[in-house]
């Protein structure tokens, strides 16, 4: 099923000067709730890689980390420096490709992709690329199909990166990203994300490809607990018996 994405339009003014606020206000809920977290689906050990957004490095995701090895995962950061897309994970991925290909040596299991923003876009990509290294990819916040414009960082991304929207590459990427993964996926978006348009973070699903819609701010992705709690359910499931999430538990009011 595609999604219906409308007239999309970059994120209010409003929404996106409160940011660094509501961070704050995620990370202290965060604090408040690690009990309710303690709750959650454990691992079982398989390999996870955890992916920052544009222009941060692994220490943005080093939270969320903590937590996925506290729920007994093999996690693993991206490891390539900060992130400028292709100038870091390369031209075709390969650096990228390189990183899983490590990851699925060392362990003999697939590994699951943890992307936040632009890290998700590049874990969508891994997974069409490499499918058979590849166990589920959760994206959080992360702009992979629609107008690219749609941001309040495109001019920026561009100038940093390299990367013109009007090219022909560019235009192939965000025209089949919304296109459903070989893997079970999962793209968790917001409409109150005051960095990109949340319609530009929908995919098409399937019977191994969702949207769950939920109340967070663009950086808290990687503090809210109720991000926290689905990348828990969602790692949680067994290899060959994915199932849809569905809201559940102390966090339902974090879900539309």
């Amino acid at each position: 099923m595609s999604p219906d994405t409308g007239e999309i339009r970059s994120p209010h003014f409003g929404l996106a000067f409160s940011e660094p606020l509501r961070f704050t206000l995620e990370m202290t809920t965060l604090m408040m709730t690690l009990p309710m977290l303690a709750t959650v689906p454990r691992g079982d050990g398989h390999p996870v890689m955890v992916l920052p957004g544009f222009a941060t490095n692994d220490y943005m995701t080093v939270l969320l980390r903590a937590f996925l090895m506290q729920w007994g995962y093999d996690v693993h950061p991206l490891d390539l420096g900060w992130n400028f897309d292709h100038h870091t994970v390369g031209e075709n991925g390969e650096h990228m490709a390189r990183r899983i290909a490590e990851i699925r040596a060392q362990s003999g299991r697939k590994v699951s992709l943890v992307g936040w923003s632009l890290g998700g876009v590049i874990a969508r990509e891994a997974a069409r690329r490499d499918p058979q290294d590849i166990r589920q990819v959760i994206a959080l916040g992360s702009p992979f199909t629609g107008d690219p414009h749609a941001t309040n960082l495109s001019t920026v991304y561009q100038a940093v990166t390299g990367n013109d929207f009007t090219s022909e590459r560019a235009k192939a990427r965000y025209a089949e990203g919304s296109d459903p993964l070989p893997v079970p996926s999962s793209a968790i978006y917001s409409r109150f994300d005051g960095v990109t348009a949340w319609r530009n973070c929908l995919g098409q699903t399937d019977a191994i490809n969702e949207n769950i819609e939920i109340v967070s701010s663009h950086f808290g992705f990687v503090a809210n607990p109720a991000v926290f709690y689905v990348i828990a359910d969602r790692l949680a499931q067994p290899q060959g018996g994915w199932k849809r999430f569905v809201a559940s538990g102390p966090f339902r009011s974090f879900f539309a």
